[in-house]
């Protein structure tokens, strides 16, 4: 190694005297170099000896400079990325040889994520669609729109053809390669990080988002996924990916483990064949006798950890914690097909059982209302909030005077756990957060689909919004996030349909009585005399009647749970962060 790091330095940087500034030395000759090394040794040796030369510049200077220097990216492109064959020879061109492949491969996965974006945008901006064709045949369809139909067709399919980038291949041939398809779905959680940070905002960067995205739905189709009952006797390391995999409760050793796959309990996953060993979206159920209400009561039961299931006790089964794994796959629906697959597999183990429901957090919901009170305080409006009586309750709670000290009290309140401490506080602020809560996940919306990222998948699938839990989660998470609250999504089978129907179609909310009630509580308690937008809504309850109540609707704040909640990104597929896993 010392004998090959002496010339390249020297060949970089040059003699120096050490006590001379460090060597100016110019990005684009270094990347010239580096595309000119084959060996992926000496291309490693050459990192150290990049770092080794006292190059003191700053990271975003470096990779501004990294995308003016793309000798070496334009080389390996020119190599991998085979040339677009004509529409007479689609079916009769070679396939590039394997080894194109996964020289892509290694090539991308040595790069630093500067490097990276700039490989993927000259990926995606030099070797995507041939406008000018497109342009051509567009101009030829046209023309020919009073011909005969089988020339129409012929044209339209070649037009169908052409409108594909040429870098569609090369990701078409990386999936027929080993770890291919995962190196393609990791690919794609770098081009969503890319375009989420918005350190680049080319048309190119999303029109490879939406060819990935595309190819994995393909591949990924439900037909092609295989339902995995994950149990204590499965492999150790599939059981370690469960652990590390699960976003909502976090497991905390082995044993917490042992009772999440054990007696009364049931944990499914997901599997690829082209992804062995390797969960894609993961589901937790509970099998209980009654609905839950709390989930301390499912995770940190341990009375079932050896107990011998009582087929009399399962009366209903729920979905307390639902978690894609991978972040590339979001977008491709999992999540949905995946609840349909254990239902029909607990029907068939239980054929008694008729309840089926989530046991779900509501992230979000504390932030957004931080953000209400806030907006409240600095309007002087305190008095459109809470009922007066209720403001007397807090003021006392929390020793402070009336108008804006007693909001601004409450706001720093909601913000700790301490509340929860003090039956005093719990109690007067129970039917004030539970009718909050109530209106946060039915009236908060976000192109007029809910605005709770959680909220939108269970009701996309179909489910009622069925019951708040006041308590339920009692965690310092759980008060954080949503103040202790969590909400039941009932899934009623025959009515799932329909109910997801109405939802995507028509943006129907369908909501059991009590959830209806305390929506009911707000828009009485909430005097809005000022900024009020009303709206019909109609409101379904659990048992089919249909009302039609007018709707006042806040302010939404602008609270970082948005992603997924635009049904145009499908939320099938469950996101593996904790704001939007379930």
């Amino acid at each position: 190694t010392r004998k090959r790091f002496r010339p390249v330095c020297s060949l970089i940087a040059g003699p120096r005297h050490p006590s001379s500034p460090p060597a100016m030395i110019f990005h684009p000759v270094i990347w010239a170099f580096r595309g000119s090394v084959r060996c992926w040794r000496q291309r490693a040796v050459l990192r150290v000896a990049l770092r080794a030369s006292d190059l003191s510049v700053h990271p975003l200077r470096y990779s501004t400079s990294v995308c003016r220097g793309v000798a070496g990216m334009e080389e390996i492109l020119a190599r991998v990325v085979a040339p677009f064959p004509t529409y007479e020879t689609r079916d009769k061109s070679p396939p590039p040889p394997e080894s194109s492949s996964l020289e892509f491969m290694h090539f991308y996965n040595s790069l630093d994520k500067g490097e990276k974006l700039c490989l993927l945008t000259k990926l995606s901006q030099d070797f995507g669609v041939d406008h000018k064709s497109v342009s051509e045949l567009a101009v030829k369809l046209l023309d020919t729109q009073l011909r005969d139909m089988a020339t129409i067709l012929q044209v339209e399919d070649r037009l169908r053809y052409t409108l594909n980038p040429r870098y569609k291949q090369l990701l078409n041939h990386i999936s027929r390669a080993e770890g291919g398809v995962k190196f393609l779905v990791d690919l794609r959680a770098d081009v969503l990080e890319i375009m989420s940070s918005k350190v680049s905002e080319s048309p190119h960067i999303r029109d490879l988002n939406g060819t990935l995205k595309s190819l994995l739905s393909e591949w990924f189709s439900v037909g092609l996924l295989r339902l995995e009952r994950i149990t204590w006797q499965s492999p150790c390391e599939i059981l370690q990916k469960i652990s590390q995999y699960e976003a909502v409760h976090p497991v905390r050793n082995w044993t917490d483990l042992k009772r999440r796959v054990g007696p009364y309990r049931r944990c499914y996953a997901f599997t690829h064949g082209a992804m062995p060993g390797e969960p894609l979206v993961v589901l937790h159920v509970a099998l209980t006798e009654d609905i839950s209400d709390n989930i301390q009561s499912i995770v940190r039961e341990f009375a079932t950890l050896d107990s011998e299931e009582d087929v009399n006790k399962i009366n209903a089964a729920i979905f307390y914690s639902i978690s894609s794994t991978q972040a590339g796959l979001q977008g491709v629906e999992l999540g949905n097909y995946l609840i349909k697959r254990v239902v029909r597999e607990l029907q068939s183990e239980f054929p008694h059982m008729s309840q089926f429901s989530s046991l779900s957090p509501i992230p979000g919901f504390s932030s957004w209302l931080q953000g209400l009170l806030s907006q409240y305080r600095k309007e002087g409006r305190a008095s459109d909030f809470l009922s007066e009586q209720e403001w007397k309750e807090v003021e006392q709670a929390t020793d402070s005077a009336s108008g804006s000290p007693a909001v601004e009290a409450l706001r720093k309140l909601i913000g700790t756990n301490e509340w929860m401490q003090s039956e005093r506080l719990s109690r007067v602020l129970e039917p004030v957060l539970m009718r909050l809560c109530a209106w946060y996940l039915y009236g908060e919306k976000r192109r007029g689909y809910a605005l709770n990222p959680v909220a939108n998948f269970h009701l996309q699938n179909g489910a009622t919004m069925w019951r708040l839990n006041w308590h339920a989660d009692t965690s310092p998470r759980g008060v954080a996030n949503s103040c202790g609250i969590m909400v039941n999504y009932r899934y009623f089978l025959n009515e799932t349909s329909k109910n997801s129907a109405r939802y995507l179609q028509n943006k129907v909310i369908t909501a059991s009585e009590q959830v209806l009630g305390l929506v009911s509580q707000f828009q009485k308690n909430s005097k809005l005399t000022q900024d009020k937008q009303q709206q019909g809504t109609h409101l379904q309850c659990g048992g089919g009647v249909e009302l039609c109540r007018e709707s006042h609707s806040l302010p939404t704040f602008d609270v970082d749970v948005a992603r997924g909640c635009d049904p145009s990104v499908k939320m099938g597929d469950v996101p593996s962060t904790v704001a939007d896993a379930e």
